[in-house]
């Protein structure tokens, strides 16, 4: 069942809420920024392949209380949804069986895959979101001349509130937060 129809260009003057759209039936992906729908880039092959490396690494890694997905909505709040493409957190209170979006105070790792379509989203608007909601660890993912994929890594500051860069990783990412794990970036796409 979908709710009725909107005019989803046309946001109210306060603009829409998750729960007004959440059930709506568009045509595309989306995201809701400050209150106004937002259509979600096109990925490619490259991004995906990627993405779901990443995420099956994370999987396999993890340790309790931890769980990993793929572009789970995280509720940043209720004029602000977004759907990290690899998202780490801690599920404890979460009922995974009926869990529509993760609260933010839940998420300890959001990755982002680069792609032409997200460049801004991804190097700029998202981190700040992140940042703002407090959640520690921030993967942005671009793709090197060697078409093999760069992980740079941030960390939340807690005095600035902001993402601080501390390491790009190149052929193998090797970290202990948000538990320790090691991947291949050279495995991570079939050339």
């Amino acid at each position: 069942m979908t709710a009725e129809p909107i005019d989803w260009m046309n946001a109210p003057s306060q603009g829409w809420t998750y729960e007004q759209v959440k059930d709506v039936d568009l045509p595309f992906e989306w995201d809701l920024v400050d209150g106004v729908i937002v259509v979600r880039g096109q990925t490619n092959q490259w991004h995906d392949q990627v993405r779901d490396e990443l995420y099956s690494a994370l999987r396999t890694a993890r340790v309790a209380p931890y769980a990993t997905n793929v572009e789970r909505r995280v509720l940043l709040d209720e004029a602000n949804t977004t759907k990290p493409d690899v998202v780490v957190f801690d599920k404890t209170g979460i009922d995974v069986f009926e869990l529509e979006c993760l609260p933010p105070e839940s998420v300890v790792l959001a990755v982002e895959v680069v792609s032409h379509g997200t460049r801004a989203t991804d190097r700029f608007r998202k981190p700040g979101q992140y940042a703002e909601k407090k959640i520690p660890y921030y993967w942005r993912v671009e793709r090197g001349i060697d078409d093999l994929p760069i992980v740079h890594e941030f960390h939340r500051d807690e005095e600035k509130g902001v993402y601080l860069p501390v390491a790009q990783h190149e052929h193998v990412l090797r970290t202990e937060l948000p538990y320790p794990v090691e991947i291949d970036l050279r495995k991570a796409v079939e050339l």
